[in-house]
């Protein structure tokens, strides 16, 4: 299987989404290497960012549930490397 290391950055606006936030996460939790999350009370928000190595389509599809969150946006990036297992 080939698998990319990438960073999901999530802004979360609706801490009603945080929930479903969690529970996506908690689903993909196998390809998490680490998660940081900054809440930033000043704002209101909370900051995040999940780094993985997965295959594509699994980033993509872990990305594309979390963006269709109710007040929460998410941007990959990824790594140009690819590493078959």
């Amino acid at each position: 299987m080939e698998t990319r290391v990438a960073v999901v950055g999530i802004v979360v606006e609706d801490s009603e989404s945080v929930e479903k936030l969690n529970a996506i996460l908690h689903e993909y939790g196998s390809y998490i290497i680490g998660r940081m999350g900054v809440p930033y009370r000043t704002r209101g928000i909370s900051v995040i960012s999940i780094a993985l190595d997965a295959p594509n389509d699994v980033i993509s599809s872990m990305a594309g549930q979390i963006g269709n969150l109710s007040g929460v946006s998410a941007k990959t990036a990824y790594s140009s490397v690819s590493f078959v297992d």
